[in-house]
């Protein structure tokens, strides 16, 4: 009931997470001394901080055992997410690359140097990577396998197509960060870290990466349309508009707000999966990794920040 009446007040929702799991410490526990690790996990390390400082410090508190698991799982899908979001990437040679980029896991010497985007470097140092990831035990290597290629094939499904309905917008963020959540859950369960069930929870783990996922759409609504994409779903835009780029003009920030807001709602609709989640979780470093950018400005605080705004 607490949560169901925050839903009236979107800034609620993160003190409620910070009371609830923590009391809001967002404290991390230093990262391993540099000369613990191989030369390539180190190389793998400065990746991760060169295309995600946030990530990097909560990767980097986790025990042990997950930390280079973990590590390695994140920069193959920035590296899939990489090709994706290259517009500069002809679809004749972007469809089958996304299709079959898992395999390239098992190459020690495939690496992708056409790339523009600005994270391109993963996939210029991707030997690197595959090389950590092949050192990895056989369960690892079996979950990051199998998760980089239903999100390479589900990306390809939304190449030239925007999403029209909610529906639409639920499978896309699957593709691109709830597989993210189902695969973080196996890993912790592979670990010991957490119960086998936690690697079972896949509507609860998928509603991690949905919430996440959507926030960051709503946020990212100016940088995307500039770059002529669409994730905001039709047939909620169009309820306030004929053209989403109208959002743009100052004379339409009413409607803009009230889309706002209606996509925010429905982003909304995934904290009690995120809540249920997190509270299933035994272990303090698995608990913090999924906690802070849940609360963070990655989640409900870009939530707070956007409604009414």
């Amino acid at each position: 009931m607490e949560f169901v009446r925050s839903l009236a007040h979107p800034d609620e929702i993160r003190a409620l997470l910070r009371f609830r799991f923590g009391g809001g410490r967002e404290t991390v526990t230093p990262s391993p001394k540099e000369n613990s690790l191989s030369p390539t996990m180190k190389r793998c390390v400065w990746l991760l901080q060169k295309t995600s400082r946030s990530f990097a410090a909560v990767i980097q508190a986790l025990d042990e055992e997950l930390r280079g698991p973990v590590c390695i799982f994140y920069l193959v899908l920035r590296a899939l997410d990489t090709v994706e979001d290259d517009m500069t990437i002809p679809l004749a040679t972007k469809v089958p690359l996304l299709k079959t980029f898992y395999s390239r896991l098992e190459d020690p010497v495939w690496k992708y140097t056409e790339s523009q985007e600005k994270d391109r470097i993963v996939l210029e140092d991707f030997p690197v990577i595959s090389a950590e990831y092949r050192a990895l035990a056989p369960a690892y290597r079996r979950v990051i396998s199998d998760i980089c290629r239903r999100m390479g094939e589900g990306m390809t499904e939304y190449l030239e197509v925007h999403p029209d309905t909610e529906e639409d917008w639920n499978k896309y963020c699957h593709y691109v960060a709830g597989l993210v959540g189902i695969g973080l859950s196996q890993l912790f369960s592979a670990s010991g870290s957490e119960e086998e069930q936690i690697g079972r929870e896949e509507k609860l783990a998928n509603s991690m990466g949905l919430f996440l996922q959507k926030t960051n759409i709503i946020r990212d609504y100016l940088e995307d349309i500039n770059d002529g994409r669409i994730f905001w779903p039709k047939s909620i835009w169009t309820k306030f508009t004929t053209d989403l780029k109208n959002f743009k003009n100052p004379e339409s920030s009413g409607d803009a707000v009230a889309c706002l807001n209606c996509l925010i709602t429905n982003a909304l609709q995934h904290v009690p999966d995120v809540l249920d989640y997190m509270s299933r979780l035994k272990n303090r470093s698995v608990f913090n990794f999924c906690s802070i950018p849940q609360a963070s400005e990655k989640g409900a605080e870009t939530s707070n920040r956007c409604f009414s705004s």
